[in-house]
């Protein structure tokens, strides 16, 4: 795994681009909604090669291996929980022979749905959990850790406790927040990144934000307090449920892109799409 010093000199000169969405295209190939992703990504590995694979033609050089929710506490429901280093190993592993020449992130996120992951009391529950998910992530070859959809500043307290313990490196860190620049917790986030930063953070940022809600704004309050590389991943506008009950967004790749490219402009320096993006849209803002 990469150091955050090595991490910071791959990254230090222009921008970077990350990947785009994994369940909404996942979704739109099969996935049924509502099963648990990391066990059919396993038994379906073939959709999850392709679609990481046109990320990297794209011009994606960081992709996000499929381990979103691949935490002990999350595969509980099918119990898969005491798979959860293995199965987090494999994903990894999949990502890295899909595209030899991008970094492979291992993905944490929020455990919100699964417990009070705002609650104090909560804290060690949180450790034990990431740690485990963050022993497989290393096993399995990641590059670094992606911590995404965050939504207490806790948790990243908790993220960062069980990577120090389990000898992670680098670690990027993003939350999802409102336009106004504020967490769902109601904390200002720049203070937070600000904290996360300078307690040893490879990068921070924001993800899973509507492109069209103020995004370009929201970077230029964040950079006012984030010195290193900042995270945009933003959605492609905000979604609609259709009949199938798939999220629809109806931003097209060229808005994106100038939407990115204002961002870019304003301070952001590690750059992808969420929710409702797919390659198209990464060669778009890569172009």
């Amino acid at each position: 795994m990469l150091t955050k010093e090595e991490f910071h000199s791959r990254v230090r000169s222009g921008l970077r681009y990350l990947d785009g969405a994994t369940g909404s295209n996942l979704m739109k190939a099969g996935m049924p909604r509502g099963c648990c992703t990391e066990e059919w990504v396993l038994a379906n590995p073939d959709v999850l090669v392709a679609l990481q694979r046109s990320y990297a033609q794209a011009g994606s050089q960081i992709l996000y291996a499929p381990t979103f929710q691949a935490q002990p506490m999350a595969l509980e429901r099918v119990n898969l929980h005491r798979q959860t280093e293995a199965i987090n190993a494999q994903l990894v592993a999949l990502t890295r022979n899909a595209a030899p020449g991008c970094l492979v992130a291992g993905d944490l996120t929020t455990l919100a749905a699964y417990t009070d992951s705002w609650d104090p009391d909560k804290f060690d529950l949180l450790v034990e959990n990431y740690r485990c998910q963050i022993r497989g992530l290393i096993d399995g070859g990641a590059d670094l850790l992606a911590a995404e959809t965050l939504l207490y500043p806790q948790e990243a307290e908790a993220i960062f406790t069980a990577a120090e313990l389990e000898g992670a490196g680098a670690v990027m860190y993003t939350f999802t927040m409102q336009s106004d620049g504020s967490l769902f917790s109601g904390r200002d986030a720049g203070p937070v990144l600000k904290e996360l930063e300078e307690t040893g953070a490879s990068a921070v940022g924001f993800n899973c934000v509507a492109a069209d809600m103020m995004t370009p704004s929201l970077v230029s309050k964040l950079r006012r307090y984030v010195k290193g590389p900042l995270v945009c991943k933003p959605n492609a506008g905000v979604p609609v449920v259709g009949e199938s009950g798939i999220p629809e967004y109806s931003m097209d790749p060229e808005t994106f892109s100038k939407i990115i490219a204002d961002c870019a402009n304003a301070g952001a320096t590690l750059l992808g799409g969420c929710c409702g993006t797919d390659p198209e849209y990464i060669c778009a803002i890569s172009k």
